[in-house]
Order: structure tokens, then sequence, then C-alpha cells
């Protein structure tokens, strides 16, 4: 298998693993995106376009999709009063920190494969390819 056919397909496989997660949690894909992005710290609409890759009709809707649920909450900015941050409710932080758990143990498991060696040259690898290309922080370490 070539590095194009092995990388892009194993970015389906992790995404079926994300997906996957987040029917487990009652979440969209996106959703658990969204809140996982929030889990540090809240984020103006702007900055959350960016790192989601999303046009703003799009980012609107899955923010008041999931606002609607509970799961997170729009907040004045408090360093411009015309706009808002979204931030994670009491309730999102504590399912997002179960959805990422969980996400993290079934990625984790994905390479069981290989050697602990083999493991840290292509965690090594990925994340030099991930700086390179500038990838925002969609999901923590």
């Amino acid at each position: 298998m070539g590095f194009v056919t092995a990388l892009v397909r194993s970015s389906f496989l992790v995404n079926a693993v994300y997906a996957e997660s987040s029917r487990l949690h009652g979440l969209t894909p996106q959703q658990g995106q969204l809140m996982c992005v929030l889990m540090p710290q809240p984020y103006g609409m702007r900055e959350l376009g960016t790192m989601l890759g999303l046009a703003k009709s799009s980012l609107t809707g899955l923010v008041d999709r999931t606002a609607q649920r509970g799961l997170v909450r729009r907040e004045p900015d408090p360093e411009d009063g015309r706009a808002v941050r979204v931030a994670l409710t009491e309730r999102g932080a504590a399912l997002v920190g179960e959805f990422y758990d969980e996400t993290c143990r079934r990625v984790a498991r994905l390479p069981d494969g290989l050697t602990d060696t083999e493991r840290d040259t292509l965690a090594d690898l990925l994340a030099r390819v991930v700086r390179d290309n500038k990838v925002p922080v969609v999901f923590g370490d």
C-alpha cells in the first residue's frame, strides 16, 4: 500500500472510530469536535470557524443545535463587547470529558499490532506532519 492510500485510509479509520464514539455519547461527530475544541477554553465564533473549517452559517447552526441541548452556551467576549464566545456548560464539560476519554481509548487501540518503538515513531512522524501543516488544535493531547 502506498503512502497516500495508507494515510487516507487511516483517516477514514480514525473518523469511523470518532463517529462511533460520538453516537455512543448521543453526539454528532461535529458536536463532539466542537466540544473537544472548547475543552481548554471558550472561543469566539471567528476562531471556532477557522479551527473547525466551517463557514459562519454552518458554525452558527452547529452552535445553535449544541446549545439547544444544553451542552454549550454563548457568553459575552470580555475583549469585544459586540462579540460572543462559545463555552461548555457544566453538563457539556462532563459529557465531553467522557467522550474524549472513550475516543482516546478507542483510537489508541488502532495500532495495537505495533511495538512501542513503532508507535513512538509513528506518533513522531504524524506530529511533524501536523505541525508542518499548521493543523489547528481540534483534539488535545
